[in-house]
């Protein structure tokens, strides 16, 4: 049988390793390189003897480290970009050095700011200069872009607006496909907007993806990509969550005047290319590959993704114990991975999101099976890290948290409620006083999250 602090480290150790998986400066890296004269982007060439200029827009929570891996290999060929990423104390350090070509802007989020919208102004300008067939637009997009870079299609809209709009969508109960149908109605740069700028220029998009399998569209709203054809209409999002008594009435005029983004994408004779670098599929394989390395038998749980968050813990650790049951007598341990994001409303004034959340809710599964052990075939030890790859989660300045079958017992010894913190939303305020918070700072990519229950 595993020791408790064994399984503590290696969860650590797999995420860490998860971490530098989908690092998303060597991404780019990776998928940006000169053969002569040819340019490769992706799977995409261009010939530089005809795209003589090359411009970029960078935009999301990876920005910083994707512009920054685009210049280093561009070099002085870059002919100028626009950069929208969180305030510099938000992003890693090694993400910052970039060249005086690029027009760099500290975006809002999960709010839009000045910037933000300062930032797309920059952009729409590029784009203009860059509108010639003689150029290629790099687009560098990862999650968090819709609030980073912002353009309201109705000019009478103003940053309230936006902004009261924001905070109404992302805790009506809508799914981000909802959000995101009402954000392309709104905006100018949503639904393709930037791509239809510069119709006579080649365009390459390279993504870094915090939204589901297939669905890249989504992610910061798809400034570059058409919307979905099963994108719903916002007059039945509205009446779905009652959102005509919570919006700003000059958004719901926007709204009613707007013409749908589908209906704007004409046919466009220039190149267009997409290429998703990284997302939750690639963390999630990450982190299976690093437990199989250490011993464990691993089983992915694709089908628990986004779950409520006290229904998806309940099925993990149930699923935990079964994989444990039927792999882990004979073993050293077993692993079970799950990735994407539960659903997890806000219900409390505290400090923490799903990932703390799920953690703490895992912790009361284990005490009660621990409790209620009835078979020999139990493990010894369970334990739970739930964190999100971008090092954020919720209004925490943590990732998320480690849980294990203590947890309950040495909350209570400081004198902790653990039920009184889920009912105040304050999973980190729990987790940080026992120490096992998730603290990386900000990572500079953004594939959702990944959760690791071990069991010995």
């Amino acid at each position: 049988m595993l020791e408790l602090q064994e399984l503590r480290s290696a969860a650590r150790e797999i995420f860490d390793e998860v971490l530098e998986a989908v690092d998303a400066r060597r991404a780019v890296l990776g998928a940006v390189e000169f053969e002569g004269s040819i340019l490769r982007v992706g799977h995409t060439r261009f010939d530089l003897r005809q795209q003589t200029k090359i411009f970029s827009v960078a935009l999301g929570k990876a920005a910083a480290a994707m512009a920054a891996a685009l210049d280093e290999r561009l070099g002085d060929r870059l002919t100028g970009g626009v950069l929208s990423a969180p305030p510099a104390s938000a992003r890693p350090a090694s993400a910052l050095a970039l060249s005086n070509c690029w027009r760099v802007f500290e975006g809002g989020h999960p709010l839009p700011n000045e910037a933000s919208l300062e930032a797309a102004r920059a952009a729409f300008e590029l784009l203009r200069a860059a509108d010639d067939s003689s150029a290629l637009i790099v687009f560098l997009v990862s999650g968090g872009g819709s609030a980073l870079i912002e353009s309201p299609r109705d000019a009478r809209l103003t940053l309230e607006d936006l902004r009261e709009t924001n905070s109404v969508l992302v805790s009506c109960g809508a799914s981000i496909k909802e959000v995101n149908a009402v954000r392309r109605a709104l905006s100018a740069v949503k639904g393709r907007g930037f791509s239809t700028s510069a119709p006579r220029a080649a365009q390459v998009t390279l993504i870094i993806s915090d939204v589901g399998a297939g669905r890249a569209f989504d992610v910061a709203s798809g400034p570059t990509l058409s919307p979905p054809a099963d994108s719903p209409p916002v007059k039945n999002i509205l009446m779905r969550y009652d959102l005509a008594s919570r919006l700003p009435a000059s958004v719901l005029r926007a709204l009613e005047e707007s013409v749908a983004p589908t209906e704007l994408c004409e046919p466009i004779g220039a190149l267009r290319a997409y290429e998703v670098l990284l997302d939750n599929g690639h963390a999630c394989a990450a982190a299976a590959d690093a437990a199989r390395a250490r011993g464990f038998v691993v089983e992915a749980a694709p089908d628990l993704s986004e779950q409520p968050v006290g229904e998806g813990a309940t099925a993990l650790v149930s699923r935990l114990t079964e994989l444990f049951g039927r792999e882990g007598a004979e073993r050293s341990g077993v692993c079970l991975i799950s990735g994407g994001e539960f659903s997890c409303p806000v219900r409390g004034s505290g400090v923490g999101g799903r990932n703390s959340e799920t953690a703490l809710r895992c912790a009361f599964e284990f005490e009660r099976i621990t409790r209620e052990r009835k078979t020999e075939s139990l493990p010894g030890h369970m334990l739970a890290l739930c964190a999100g790859t971008d090092g954020i989660d919720g209004n925490s300045p943590g990732a998320g948290a480690l849980a294990d079958e203590t947890t309950l017992a040495r909350g209570r010894v400081l004198g902790l409620d653990a039920s009184n913190f889920l009912e105040e939303s304050d999973a980190y305020g729990f987790f940080e006083r026992l120490g096992d918070t998730l603290l990386t700072g900000a990572t500079g990519t953004n594939v959702r999250d990944v959760r690791i229950l071990l069991a010995g």
